[in-house]
């Protein structure tokens, strides 16, 4: 029986159990974090300095709600990985990018079937997500990449009154 979510879905309890359990995150030491936006991103790879690979789930999301015959929200989530290489190595960093595409691509075979469960629960995944990598001077001596995903829920905009101090 799939539990209720209530219109909602926890992105980086999720993320944070695919790195504990993926084979290939676990091989090259991915650590996982939660940041706020690519600012945090930065301090929390900067201030690891002891850490070589990361996931890393933004608790910040952007979105809007769409106002149409079925009111939904979007709201979008953000997933960062980074990797540390040797500075101006680029074939140390084109080897950390080939790895993050993979680790993605089995992010997503994860992604699939967590799809139907979220959908059983009115939540909905827009089913384009993208990998963008992030230029050679992200920062120095590591290999950045991230990917967003787009959540949608149904949003309740009946107008209740007793949200409200009025005058009747």
């Amino acid at each position: 029986m799939t539990a209720q979510l209530n219109g909602r879905w926890d992105a980086s309890s999720f993320f944070e159990e695919l790195t504990a359990t993926n084979r290939l995150a676990q091989s090259e030491s991915f650590t996982f974090c939660r940041v706020s936006g690519l600012d945090g991103f930065e301090e929390a790879v900067n201030e690891a300095q002891t850490q070589t690979a990361f996931v890393c789930v933004s608790d910040i999301a952007d979105g809007y709600t769409e106002l149409n015959n079925t009111p939904r929200t979007r709201r979008v989530k953000t997933v960062f990985f980074a990797m540390r290489h040797a500075a101006e190595n680029m074939d140390a960093r084109a080897e950390c990018m080939e790895t993050m595409r993979e680790l993605f691509r089995q992010f997503m075979s994860r992604l699939l079937p967590e799809k139907v469960r979220l959908e059983q629960n009115c939540i909905y995944l827009d089913p384009r997500i993208t990998f963008n990598e992030i230029d050679r001077y992200f920062f120095t001596g590591a290999a950045g990449a991230y990917f967003q995903i787009a959540v949608d829920v149904f949003t309740d905009l009946r107008y209740n009154a007793d949200e409200w101090d009025t005058e009747e």
